[in-house]
């Protein structure tokens, strides 16, 4: 059993002294954020929140209560509670506690927004204190282990999360307007397809079948599309049971989003403006801090190929080294220590190439960049180009070293679907753990005819990690997976 500190033992005997210290309801008529901006004078405001500041005196006593957008402070005085209610409040009440209040507001002398409270209700008791002189937690682990904590002591993880929430609102709204439509599609699949990545695997009891966690939801968004929607996305969390570091998780949310009878330059429109029409609205401004840098996203963005952005930081030409083999003894010639966890002679030519642009080139890219012309082998969802069939039509944002949406003109031809799926089959037998499986489920879906379609993927936790200026994206997860601790220590807030 987990011992109790003397902290929480004082706060545990006195649940004995309140007559209901978990009511049912209280019924208010403003937010905190409503209550902080009304006149003086306005009179039966009832509002609720957690106690995060008090000071208890004689006659008279101030607490602050909080809620996610806002707070405010409140008066308690002895002559207008009496004596019962007031000595009630003294004794009971602790920091973290709930409190409904009712009563009149006025400004202090110092100018903060104040309620004089006329009635309080007991809410709800916190058996454990919040963090000592509400600093807040500081170790980094604790926070994402605690983050119910950080989101009470901390205004910059509050402000960081209602952004997010804002931000996909934001999205939402602005493909609903031109005509996008929002679908659900299986987060258990029978393939793990849609992108280049290694899957995680589960049991179904009940079919006795192995399945996939989704690694995207492209393959079944299109399946709508074949099935007659013209416009379509989801939000979607994905799984990817891939390394972990400052910019990547293994389950995370991303939107993706497909249009019919478009091609991957329309797209390349689309989401520069929609981007710049939301960040916009969210900042004011165009100009948002990456780290100490000001990065400008207004604007046309630079378009540049694969081969020209590698060629411009380093010696290499993938032109010229254009097979796994000729491309991996150039890099072996270079000396160039690439860290992938599938060991570089078990990659496919296109995931050298894209470990090769990972080692010498994306760290440079500051400002935003389409990046296009991707080897055909590194893309086997997507369209060939009709002038180079070795590349395709596809194209990736990059602002600030970060990969933020990857998109292309869908390959909508069933004959080359399967045999570039079937290419990539021999890749994943060979070693290549990223490679995609054939899927003739949705070969099946693509013979009764697809139109042409262009495609996106945008990781909805990295834009907002670029968007905020936070370090490592869990800081933009609000309940990011951690590894267990065990369960016979005691954290650091406990």
């Amino acid at each position: 059993m987990r011992e109790i500190t003397e902290q929480e033992q004082v706060r545990r005997d006195k649940l004995k002294e309140i007559k209901n210290p978990y009511p049912e309801r209280y019924e208010v008529n403003y937010s905190l954020k409503e209550a902080s901006k009304l006149e003086d004078g306005t009179t039966d405001v009832k509002v609720a929140g957690r106690i995060v500041l008090m000071r208890k005196m004689g006659k008279l006593s101030f607490l602050t209560i909080q809620d996610i957008e806002g707070r405010i402070q409140a008066c308690m005085k002895l002559d207008l509670l009496g004596e019962e209610k007031y000595q009630e409040f003294k004794h009971n009440f602790d920091l973290g506690d709930f409190i409904g209040i009712n009563g009149e507001v006025f400004t202090t002398q110092t100018g903060e927004k104040t309620i004089r409270v006329h009635d309080f209700t007991f809410l709800g008791k916190a058996l454990k204190p919040l963090p000592e002189k509400f600093h807040g937690l500081v170790d980094q682990e604790t926070i994402y282990r605690n983050r119910y904590i950080d989101l009470i002591t901390s205004e910059e993880s509050r402000r960081k999360f209602l952004f997010r929430s804002a931000f996909i609102r934001e999205l939402r709204n602005y493909l609903n307007s031109i005509g996008y439509i929002e679908i659900e599609t299986p987060i258990l699949n029978n393939k793990p397809s849609g992108a280049t990545a290694r899957p995680f695997v589960t049991h179904h009891n009940a079919l006795d079948i192995d399945l996939y966690l989704r690694i995207a939801p492209e393959t079944y968004l299109k399946r709508a599309v074949v099935g007659g929607f013209t416009k379509v996305f989801e939000i979607a969390r994905c799984f990817r049971n891939e390394g972990m570091d400052s910019s990547h998780l293994q389950d995370f949310t991303m939107i993706e989003g497909y249009g019919a009878y478009l091609n991957y330059e329309d797209n390349m429109k689309l989401l520069k403006d929609m981007l710049q029409t939301i960040i916009y609205k969210m900042f004011g401004t165009l100009n948002v801090m990456v780290g100490d840098k000001e990065v400008d996203l207004s604007g046309d963005w630079e378009v540049v190929s694969f081969r020209d952005l590698i060629l411009r930081y380093s010696d290499i030409d993938i032109d010229v080294y254009n097979t796994k083999e000729k491309l991996l003894d150039k890099i072996k010639e270079e000396k160039l220590e690439i860290d992938s966890e599938t060991p570089l002679e078990d990659l496919g030519y296109g995931n050298l190439v894209d470990q090769l642009y990972k080692k010498v080139a994306r760290c440079h890219i500051v400002k935003p960049i389409y990046l296009t012309k991707h080897p055909i082998s590194l893309s086997p969802l997507a369209r060939a180009n009709d002038e180079n069939p070795n590349i395709t039509d596809r194209f990736q944002l990059v602002i600030n070293g970060a990969e933020i949406i990857n998109a292309y003109s869908e390959l909508v031809d069933p004959i080359e679907q399967e045999k570039r799926l079937l290419e990539q089959a021999k890749l994943k037998e060979a070693g290549d753990a990223e490679a995609m499986p054939m899927d003739y489920d949705y070969i099946d879906a693509m013979s009764y005819g697809m139109p042409p379609i262009s495609g996106w993927g945008m990781g909805i936790d990295r834009i907002v990690q670029l968007l905020t200026n936070s370090e490592n994206i869990k800081d933009c997860v609000m309940f990011p997976l951690m590894k267990p601790l065990n369960e016979n220590k005691t954290t650091e807030n406990e």
